[in-house]
């Protein structure tokens, strides 16, 4: 890789808990004395952030070419401004989502050839690509649910996706799965159907693991 950071991704449906998983560890890790740079996608910059809120909430229809091309355009500005200072500066990244959620979501789940994504992957990602991706598994029937309840419990606006019907979350968990199996030593799966502290232990497990391995630090005592 061009740098000496590490992009640390958490992928999965919506309700898997990555966002809180992702907090959990940033704290962990900064308490060891770690440098660690939390972000997310569609988002991470106010660029990313407009884009974030139309491709999520438009009341306008858009095609799956056009949702592509929105999330890449964030992409785009998120890598410039955020992960490439950061790992360059030879910080942990830990991001809620990355390329592969395109892959999952807008190639198994809209039907856009595989190819096309990875040809503007190749365009716009600058050859930033994660060393370790957890994907938080989880039944979609289980996801949405978890995702709708979340929403009206923090009183928050549904998103286009959550609209979708569940064949359409289907898929992408089979995509993810697609992915995992393709690239083992990168995208490691665990099961986050179980409480959000067990889903920590093995999150900070895999963390851990490789960390050790690249040498970033010690998994004792994180």
């Amino acid at each position: 890789m061009p740098y000496p950071g590490k992009l640390i991704t958490l992928e999965g449906l919506d309700g898997c808990g990555k966002s809180t998983q992702l907090e959990l560890q940033a704290r962990r890790l900064r308490s060891s004395g770690l440098r660690v740079t939390t972000t997310r996608e569609p988002g991470g910059t106010p660029v990313g952030q407009q884009i974030r809120d139309l491709v999520l909430h438009s009341t306008a229809q858009l095609t799956p070419e056009a949702e592509l091309a929105l999330l890449f355009a964030a992409r785009a500005q998120h890598i410039e401004q955020v992960l490439l200072p950061a790992l360059q500066a030879g910080e942990i990244v830990l991001c809620d989502r990355f390329t592969d959620s395109s892959f999952a979501y807008q190639g198994y789940g809209r039907g856009i050839p595989l190819e096309q994504i990875r040809t503007l992957e190749e365009l716009f990602c600058r050859g930033v690509r994660p060393d370790l991706t957890l994907l938080l598994d989880l039944d979609p029937a289980a996801g949405l649910g978890r995702a709708r309840s979340r929403n009206r419990s923090g009183q928050l606006a549904t998103s286009r996706f959550e609209e979708e019907e569940l064949a359409f979350f289907r898929r992408v968990r089979e995509g993810y799965h697609q992915i995992a199996r393709r690239e083992p030593e990168r995208v490691q799966l665990l099961d986050a159907s179980a409480s959000i502290a067990v889903v920590e232990q093995c999150v900070r497990q895999r963390v851990d693991e490789f960390l050790e391995r690249v040498r970033l630090g010690p998994s004792h005592g994180l």
